[in-house]
């Protein structure tokens, strides 16, 4: 089996009225896009596509040659972006992964699962969704009585069906992330309908579900144990709510690492960040970029530590460190700045 994935990255930004494509709005201390796009990299057998729109120098800027790139010239739907990458991956690839380049807390074991899953059941599509709220946004999924996906239902088509109580309460919900069987993928795709929307006509990629049903294909579905990975930002509102998620995953990962934090909603933590055993972080810090602490430190309160290296049994209290070291057992004292903000 060989695996390609392609990241649908040509959103505008519109409605985050920003001169910034929106994946290139940051998330943990980096571009959106820069966090799916190194999960990509550990799964795929081949540098991952880039559907972009016209004028993404800013994503070709950031990614560089580690990308392949395939441009969207019209915004006419997911399945129409989809199509875009067939010149680059067609015969390159058995199995392929398209989700969205603005979901930067998918991780790169959940990719790999979904492609293990394909191949180990022969299925079509294998698909991710999560258990959600009754009030989400997302397509509901129905499933036949032997637990393979039968449809996605979206929330509007919902409303309008007789069932429409059983779906808009089902919590199985569509996350946004297939891997296709590339034969059937590149097979089926230019016959994908053509759907009426906000802007005029649109090609969803969740039509190929209802492709493959209708041809007697297996479609099977793997339920996230971390809803936060289906979170995506469009708006500046759900950028806040994914923040505070990558927040979360990341401070939730230092208190199992020995890293005692005094109040986690109030520490920020890049994810290049590196602490040592049994130091304490105390609330209002913030440990930005390639820093590095290590262990027995003291840290905070009201504390920016960037691109810093501090050494072990160090205390920095309301202090500045940026592009810095700091020795070993060094107390520093509050409201100094060190190195060159």
């Amino acid at each position: 089996m060989t695996l390609a994935i392609v990241l649908l990255a040509a959103g505008q930004g519109t409605r985050m009225n920003s001169k910034y494509q929106k994946i290139l709005h940051a998330v943990g201390g980096k571009p959106m896009v820069q966090h799916i796009f190194a999960a990509a990299v550990q799964v795929a057998d081949r540098p991952p596509v880039l559907v972009v729109g016209p004028g993404a120098d800013g994503v070709r800027t950031l990614l560089g040659e580690q990308a392949i790139y395939a441009v969207q010239a019209e915004q006419l739907g997911t399945g129409h972006a989809t199509m875009m990458a067939e010149a680059a991956l067609k015969g390159q690839a058995t199995q392929v992964i398209v989700t969205y380049g603005d979901m930067p807390l998918l991780r790169a074991e959940t990719l790999r699962r979904l492609a293990t899953m394909q191949a180990e059941t022969i299925a079509t599509i294998t698909m991710l969704t999560m258990m959600g709220d009754p009030a989400s946004s997302f397509g509901r999924i129905v499933r036949g009585e032997d637990g393979s996906v039968r449809e996605i239902v979206e929330v509007a088509e919902a409303k309008r069906r007789p069932d429409s109580e059983t779906l808009l309460n089902t919590r199985e919900q569509n996350v946004g992330v297939y891997c296709f069987d590339a034969d059937f993928l590149w097979r089926n795709i230019h016959d994908l309908p053509l759907r009426q929307a906000r802007n005029g006509g649109e090609y969803y990629l969740t039509d190929l579900i209802d492709t493959a049903v209708r041809q007697n294909l297996r479609v099977e579905a793997i339920i996230t144990d971390d809803p936060d990975e289906g979170l995506g930002a469009g708006t500046r509102a759900e950028l806040v709510a994914v923040e505070k998620a990558f927040r979360r995953r990341a401070n939730n990962y230092w208190l199992a690492h020995g890293v005692t934090l005094i109040d986690p909603d109030s520490t920020y933590i890049d994810p290049n960040v590196q602490i040592g055993q049994d130091t304490i972080i105390w609330p209002n810090s913030y440990l930005q970029g390639h820093t590095a602490v290590g262990a027995d430190c003291i840290i905070g309160p009201n504390t920016i530590l960037r691109d810093a290296q501090v050494g072990d049994g160090c205390r920095v209290e309301m202090a500045m460190v940026v592009k810095a070291e700091v020795a070993a057992g060094t107390a520093v004292a509050p409201f100094s700045v060190i190195g060159n903000p």
